[in-house]
């Protein structure tokens, strides 16, 4: 009898007491839904992933998600940290008339990846991965060609795909060759200089 009141209260004492947490806060359901986010970009990429998706992995409904994110794009930058300010940048490339977009492209992405630093350290952080992470890679390169697909007409699909392709090499490469290579005539190289040179071919490319 005495042995098994013992057992009793040692079980008593080793038994871990139920822990006691407060409902997630909007810290911590931003935290999941970006998690979420992470993952499900990496194995669907943009275009497969959807906000209910995302609010499915996350355990959260989609009007959670909604509240902190206002749309798939917003989302998707705040995975890759680029900044609303970029996004608003390259959404506006092509609201002036097509004889100018060329210029327009090539000057929006040597502003975001050159210019001020909250816009465009992190668009370098993640061209500077996409070298070396096959998430980073899939994400950057679905941004860039979503960008630039936004303005391509609708007759022109599937070639659309691969002028926003032929494109998106050439500017990633003038950034490369400027940022991370260091091509000594590309870096001496004024943006303006770039704009008019580069523009032409972009613009032959998107509007043929």
């Amino acid at each position: 009898m005495f042995r098994n009141n013992l057992d009793m209260t040692m079980k008593k004492e080793t038994t871990p007491a139920p822990r006691r947490g407060r409902r997630p806060g909007p810290n911590s359901t931003r935290h999941l839904v970006l998690e979420a986010a992470r993952a499900r970009f990496a194995s669907d990429g943009f275009a497969g992933t959807t906000i209910r998706l995302v609010a499915a992995d996350a355990g959260v409904d989609v009007a959670q998600v909604m509240q902190f994110f206002r749309s798939k794009d917003e989302l998707f930058a705040a995975v890759m940290a680029i900044p609303a300010s970029a996004l608003e940048r390259f959404d506006a490339l092509y609201e002036g008339p097509d004889e100018h977009l060329g210029e327009r492209v090539v000057r929006a992405f040597l502003t975001a990846w050159e210019g001020i630093p909250e816009e465009s350290e992190p668009l370098m952080a993640t061209l500077r991965g996409a070298f070396v992470n096959d998430q980073a890679r899939d994400q950057l390169r679905a941004f860039i060609q979503s960008r630039l697909l936004g303005g391509t007409h609708e007759h022109l699909e599937p070639e659309a795909k691969l002028r926003s392709g032929l494109a998106a090499s050439l500017l990633v490469g003038m950034v490369v060759s400027r940022r991370i290579i260091g091509v000594p005539m590309m870096v001496a190289a004024e943006p303006e200089e770039l704009v008019r040179i580069i523009g032409p071919a972009i613009q032959k490319i998107l509007v043929p």
